[in-house]
């Protein structure tokens, strides 16, 4: 397990479970952990040069969050999650983020505009499906923080983490980065125009077209 990173010394820092935290669960959410691949607490307080008590600590609040899960006999191992689970997952948050970004459009300033704007722009240059992702999420998550609703925002980061490595397998299939770049530079435009109602509208039909789009590629994959 490399976690692709290099060993830490963190044995002495009063926030070593909130830092084994993050390197995994990015390691999760951009695949270079897979799904039921074991999370050995030895491996990892090597890893992190600590013991096991915070790495202990940081997979029971990536169990939480569902990222990983507790297996008889295994221990601690990635979660997955089944096509018709992660279909809920999107169901919820076109839920979710088309109230919260109905609640965002009138504190939006010009610079948290311009911010979503820039995102979009690299969106549409590169090429690499891990900068797809970050930088999907960076124009979502711009736009919906000026709602000010933290525990909406929590929620939301905490099912984009549960079907990220599902997000980034839409974003490349055929298309998939041309029709969500459209999408993303309409419920800008909305924002912009400060029609609430619109970018609320637009941003569940994304949400709910990236379901579709995903679940037809797969079908079509296990058809063949």
């Amino acid at each position: 397990m490399t976690l692709g990173m290099k060993s830490m010394d963190i044995g002495k820092s009063a926030s070593a479970a909130e830092l084994i935290f993050e390197a995994v669960r990015k390691a999760i959410i951009e695949g270079e952990l897979y799904e039921g691949e074991p999370l050995r607490q030895d491996e990892l307080a090597r890893l992190f040069n600590t013991s096991r008590i915070p790495v202990r600590e940081a997979l029971t609040i990536l169990e939480q969050q569902g990222l990983v899960k507790t297996v008889r006999f295994k221990g601690a191992v990635v979660a997955g999650h089944s096509l018709e689970e992660a279909s809920e997952i999107f169901d919820f948050r076109a839920l979710l983020e088309a109230e919260v970004i109905r609640q965002a459009v009138p504190n939006m300033t010009p610079k948290i505009l311009q911010n979503a704007r820039v995102a979009i722009e690299q969106f549409s240059k590169v090429t690499d499906p891990m900068e797809y992702g970050d930088l999907n999420r960076e124009f979502h998550e711009t736009l919906y923080r000026a709602s000010g609703l933290t525990y909406h925002m929590s929620l939301i980061v905490n099912s984009m983490d549960r079907i990220d490595r599902h997000l980034r397998a839409q974003l490349v299939i055929s298309e998939g980065t041309k029709r969500a770049n459209l999408e993303h530079l309409n419920i800008l435009s909305a924002c912009e125009n400060g029609n609430a109602h619109l970018a609320s509208q637009l941003t569940a039909e994304h949400i709910l077209g990236a379901k579709h789009s995903l679940i037809k590629r797969i079908q079509e994959m296990t058809q063949t």
